[in-house]
């Protein structure tokens, strides 16, 4: 492993305060030149929460900035663990890198692009891994084994599990960072989180090389967690302000892509790839793209069309859609979870019918979105916790816990305002 040291960082974190990387330090000047390679950079042109900023007015953070905070959750994490189990200290790059890079595959617009589009991030940072020759030139100089360990860590391979588990499981650092992170900057008050005493009671299991997490410590702050995450679920990430700015977003580029497949249109090359590559993964083709093309899409540069678009008006939908999501004049969502779903198809068909009859196109005004919250799942074998009987699951010993296995879901109808009698006159009837 060759010494590369370059000069200390210092990112001054609104959440973390000053989070500090040693350029004289093997692993840091690493990760210092990984957050300076334009892959790692677009990152900060990618809001963090997608279209919350209509709803939530600082919820501008990039994700860059998660990322770097990522990192600072990771190392706090690792250090303390590593200080008292030495033979986890060779396992600090992967880990580290690992933890810095999770996010940096994600689409334009983040997870609503990832809808919008049809791509997977994680897909997408795998790739850049392989492929980028910056960031993979930089990681194989280091380690020539390195970039094969961080993608065992992305497919949940690696053969210590604490690795993977730091960086995604149910109890990670992303979501330590993402729930604290978010709730500071859209000022929800749901996302305070304890995280000095979770990272305290945290422990390693040697025997099985997973974290661990004592019963009688760790209980109260595990309970906490998971409901501080259902919250921001319900409450932040879930708002109908959200909702139906992602359906704007959505049926605009819909419109785009169906304008292009009819020559009616003229994109960028960038986004024109990306359009074709979305109307592949409609048809059940994987979404394919050179990576640079991939790399070359942010929210800025996706956003600059519909500027154009909304001035041009050679197509009304495509003007609308893009001038509402610019202007923040957004439709009005409905709940209309205690309906059945023959009384649904009844709303939307009476809502559809005087949208014909008003000129206007349902398929781009009028849509029902789902939205499913579940406080607590037993994927990845859930979170257990070490009593004196051995390990067993947080859901069998908190009641708490097992109040938030049930699924929750709630059902939207998305419409413009002015159908906002019709809609009640239906569900009054």
């Amino acid at each position: 492993m060759p010494l590369r040291f370059c000069k200390s960082r210092t990112y001054h974190d609104p959440l973390h305060g000053a989070i500090s990387l040693n350029g004289g330090d093997a692993v840091e000047a690493l990760l210092i030149r990984l957050i300076d390679t334009p892959a790692f950079q677009r990152l900060r042109r990618i809001r963090q929460l997608d279209t919350a900023f209509f709803t939530f007015h600082g919820a501008e953070g990039s994700r860059f900035t998660h990322s770097v905070g990522v990192l600072q959750v990771t190392r706090r994490l690792f250090d303390k663990l590593a200080h008292r189990y030495p033979e986890l200290r060779p396992y600090r790059a992967v880990t580290l890198a690992s933890a810095l890079l999770h996010d940096i595959g994600h689409a334009p617009f983040s997870h609503a692009g990832e809808e919008i589009f049809g791509c997977r991030h994680e897909v997408w940072t795998a790739r850049i891994l392989r492929e980028d020759p910056q960031v993979g030139t930089l990681l194989a100089e280091f380690d020539p084994q390195l970039p094969t360990q961080m993608q065992q860590v992305l497919q949940k391979q690696f053969p210590l599990p604490l690795v993977g588990q730091l960086i995604s499981s149910q109890l990670d650092c992303d979501r330590f960072d993402y729930l604290m992170r978010d709730s500071l900057l859209t000022g929800a008050q749901y996302g305070h989180l304890d995280l000095d005493r979770i990272l305290t009671v945290l422990d390693y299991d040697p025997e099985t090389g997973s974290l661990s997490i004592p019963a009688r410590k760790g209980l109260g702050a595990i309970e906490h967690y998971l409901v501080v995450r259902y919250f921001m679920y319900t409450q932040v990430y879930q708002h109908p302000k959200s909702l139906c700015a992602r359906f704007i977003l959505e049926r605009l580029f819909r419109r785009a892509e169906a304008l292009l497949q009819r020559g009616e249109i003229e994109l960028d090359p960038i986004l024109s790839a990306w359009c074709w590559a979305s109307l592949a993964a409609q048809k059940g083709d994987p979404f394919e793209l050179p990576l640079p093309l991939y790399l070359a899409a942010d929210d800025i540069i996706f956003s600059y069309p519909m500027r154009l678009w909304a001035m041009s008006g050679k197509d009304p939908i495509l003007a609308d859609l893009s001038r509402r999501y610019l202007e923040r004049d957004l439709f009005k969502a409905r709940n209309i979870t205690q309906l059945s779903e023959e009384q649904r198809q009844t709303l939307v068909a009476a809502v559809q019918a005087k949208m014909l009859r008003d000129g206007l196109d349902p398929e781009s005004y009028l849509g029902i979105r789902s939205a499913h919250v579940q406080g607590y799942s037993f994927y990845d074998q859930g979170i257990q916790l070490k009593t004196e009987r051995g390990y067993e699951e947080i859901a069998h010993l908190s009641p708490l816990v097992r109040a938030l296995v049930e699924t929750q879901r709630q059902v939207w109808l998305i419409f413009p305002r002015p159908y906002g009698d019709i809609v009640e006159g239906v569900l009054s009837a």
